[in-house]
């Protein structure tokens, strides 16, 4: 081959070498977009999913509405205003004026007979509502709530599908939640206070409404087809970034991109989330719900989509301080310096006091990468088997992974054996 035929050559590979990096950086571009913009649908398809298809999951997120004392406030007004409007005290002293006129009682006293509606009225309304404070704030009540909401899991479809039928309804625009339960207990309670005549009281309005929007047909056909994305949209995602990651020309740059943008998607979902919280109690004032008691109702149903928004936004933030601790930076360089030599500096302290691992310690300090491979994607796995991980969780599987790569560290130094480039009066780190 000529000169100018190996120099064509040559420029040609580079041309195509480059070219190989362009289409590779642009391949990284598109993978790491949809990443981002299906990172937080991923979280709320994966909520929408726990809540339809565990039941436990379910419980746990309605249980709190039974003990919040602003639901039950809301709860002991409502269903007293609807038992005491449905008892027509006006035509109980209809009654009394009539049998006293048929018995030929005089006239003024057959008058006077209407003069007790009033106060009769305000008696009826104070038994009422201390029989229903009684009944909503009692420990029984709270277990009869779990129990029929464990019974009847389809509220949650309800909800979200308009199929179904459970105590949480969906109308044509409202969500309502069925208080039928509650109502009987009431009557009941009325009865065995003494009110014989509650057993008369006709059937009232059992549902009060949670939420009015006209939109809410949009909203159950998106919700539904986040159900049926639910369990794989997160693998997407995952999938999307290890592409993203093994693409990237630098891939510890690709994965701190990466982690980087989902956690910046997951910071959007929840000013999203904290934006929806206040459209969802402007569309309440309508309804006559107190902004307290629709604040604590939005809260805790979605108090668990919160809460594994900041567990994503933990997860993002720990991924991205990794790679950047293994990167070239002067911060980095230090950090590893200052674990190596504490980490040394105990294991060699261990060896000079009879505690040396010889080959074991020997075979982790030459296979340091392998070991702290394995420690981390130990921990990468534990999350993602981790039953609804928390903030907590992940803390806790830190702490472990950096305890197991601490300890692989002072058990390769405890090997007796200085590592290659150092001398036994070397500090770690300043070897040449």
């Amino acid at each position: 081959m000529s000169v100018t035929e190996r120099e064509e050559y040559e420029r040609l590979r580079k041309a195509a070498s480059v070219h190989h990096r362009r289409l590779r950086c642009t391949a990284t571009s598109v993978l790491l977009v949809l990443t981002f913009l299906l990172a937080p649908l991923a979280v709320v398809a994966a909520w929408v999913d726990s809540q339809v298809a565990d039941t436990d999951r379910y419980v746990q997120t309605v249980a709190p509405l039974a003990t919040e004392p602003s639901v039950q406030n809301t709860m002991t007004d409502r269903l007293t205003k609807r038992v005491v409007d449905n008892v027509d005290v006006a035509a109980f002293t209809d009654a009394v004026a009539r049998t006293l006129r048929k018995e030929g009682a005089p006239p003024r006293v057959v008058q006077g007979a209407d003069a007790p509606t009033v106060p009769l009225k305000s008696a009826l309304d104070s038994a009422v509502h201390s029989v229903v404070r009684r009944v909503v704030t009692s420990d029984q009540f709270a277990e009869v709530w779990d129990d029929a909401n464990r019974r009847a899991h389809a509220a949650v479809v309800k909800v979200l599908t308009g199929e179904g039928d459970s105590a949480v309804q969906a109308g044509d625009d409202s969500i309502d939640l069925n208080i039928g339960t509650v109502v009987d207990n009431v009557k009941q309670r009325l009865v065995d206070a003494g009110f014989e005549q509650a057993s008369k009281i006709p059937d009232v309005d059992k549902k009060i409404t949670l939420l009015q929007t006209d939109k809410l047909n949009e909203a159950q056909g998106a919700m539904r087809l986040l159900n049926i994305l639910g369990v794989w949209l997160p693998v997407l995602v995952l999938a999307l970034a290890a592409l993203a990651v093994w693409s990237g020309p630098a891939h510890r740059v690709a994965l701190m991109t990466t982690a980087i943008g989902v956690g910046v998607m997951m910071i959007v979902l929840l000013v999203g989330l904290a934006v929806t919280r206040q459209v969802y109690l402007d569309s309440v004032a309508a309804t006559a719900l107190p902004q307290d008691t629709a604040a604590d109702i939005y809260d805790t149903f979605l108090r668990f989509l919160k809460n594994s928004t900041v567990t994503v936004l933990v997860i993002a933030v720990i991924t991205a301080l990794a790679a950047y601790l293994y990167g070239p930076g002067r911060g980095a360089r230090w950090v590893r310096r200052a674990a190596a030599g504490g980490t040394g500096a105990t294991g060699r302290a261990m060896a000079r006091h009879g505690m040396r691992t010889g080959d074991p310690g020997r075979w982790l300090d030459t296979h340091r990468k392998w070991t702290t491979g394995i420690a981390i994607a130990g921990g990468a796995l534990a999350l993602v088997l981790w039953n609804y991980p928390t903030p907590g969780s992940v803390a806790l599987v830190l702490g472990i992974v950096v305890l197991v790569l601490v300890l692989l560290g002072i058990l390769a130094a405890a090997s007796g054996t200085a590592r290659p480039g150092r001398t036994s009066h070397q500090p770690p780190g300043k070897g040449a």
